[in-house]
């Protein structure tokens, strides 16, 4: 998979009417963009202040001033789930980046070198594997404590090796290739070919992959909220938000409800955004399929 086709004008054109044909990039797109901007427009406004408690309004139902209800303190539902859909992609968008920018030098690095470099490297990945990655963050934020910032810290560590397997198997790929051999045969070193061919031709591979490491730190965060590992009070979280609505379900269903709307249709947007940037950065696994 290569971004070559986006990245060359002869084929750009070719490139965009695949992506405007394709229903699940489409969808998937529309449904991340309308998330992203929502947590954009909650850095400079929600309808209500969620540290403003107002217990006389507390579990009112759906209605024009509250259209998504408010909870057991009187906040608003609606202002806390843009607050939240902040702090799930920023968590998120970090940790992926801890993730891509530690474990694809590392997979790179391992396929140029071989050897023992890469036999201590992916053993190295097992033993992160070995742990489940819900588990290894409820690990890593009780010993060091709960907060966003640790909970980043949780999610990009097993990221690493996720990215560093398969930056490893696509450049393993890429390795025997001719224009590979011409570029080492013309005196080019294995850190320079690396940066100017391995890493744009499987920039598409990664680019899909961080898209579906993406969703799976949303739902990382959420569950280490919910666990009151997470963000912290008063800050909210989707997660935390589900935690506080379990024992008022079943008078108040609205607030495990909306919430949970908002972890399983984002989640769905960026899988469906994954899939689709799949079948349009490479077309041959579309017809295979």
């Amino acid at each position: 998979m290569s971004l070559d086709p986006v990245l060359a004008p002869a084929h750009r054109e070719r490139w965009l009417r695949r992506a405007l044909a394709n229903r699940s990039f489409l969808v998937g797109l529309s449904i991340a963009s309308l998330v992203i901007l929502m947590a954009l427009i909650s850095l400079f406004w929600t309808p209500y202040d969620i540290t403003r408690l107002a217990v006389a309004n507390r579990l009112l139902g759906l209605s024009a001033e509250h259209p998504l209800g408010t909870d057991h303190m009187g906040r608003d539902i609606l202002s806390m789930i843009m607050i939240g859909a902040r702090n799930s992609i920023a968590v998120a968008v970090v940790a992926v980046a801890i993730g891509m920018g530690i474990g694809v030098p590392l997979g790179t690095w391992a396929a140029a070198r071989g050897g023992w470099v890469d036999e201590v490297l992916m053993r190295a990945n097992d033993v992160v594997f070995a742990f489940p990655s819900l588990l290894s963050a409820v690990m890593i934020t009780a010993i060091f404590g709960p907060g966003a910032i640790n909970a980043i810290i949780a999610i990009g560590i097993f990221n690493i090796p996720v990215f560093a397997r398969v930056a490893r198997a696509g450049a393993l790929a890429l390795w025997p290739r001719e224009f590979i051999l011409a570029a080492r045969a013309a005196g080019k070193g294995k850190v320079l070919i690396t940066i100017e061919h391995i890493l744009p031709n499987i920039a598409g591979l990664l680019l899909v992959q961080g898209t579906i490491q993406f969703a799976l730190g949303i739902l990382a965060e959420a569950g280490l909220s919910y666990l009151g590992l997470g963000a912290q009070p008063p800050m909210p979280s989707w997660g935390r938000m589900l935690f506080d609505a379990q024992t008022r379900i079943a008078i108040a269903p609205h607030l495990a409800l909306f919430p949970g709307l908002a972890i399983v249709i984002t989640v769905l947007g960026l899988n469906l955004l994954g899939d689709g940037l799949r079948d349009v950065l490479d077309p041959k696994l579309r017809r295979e399929r």
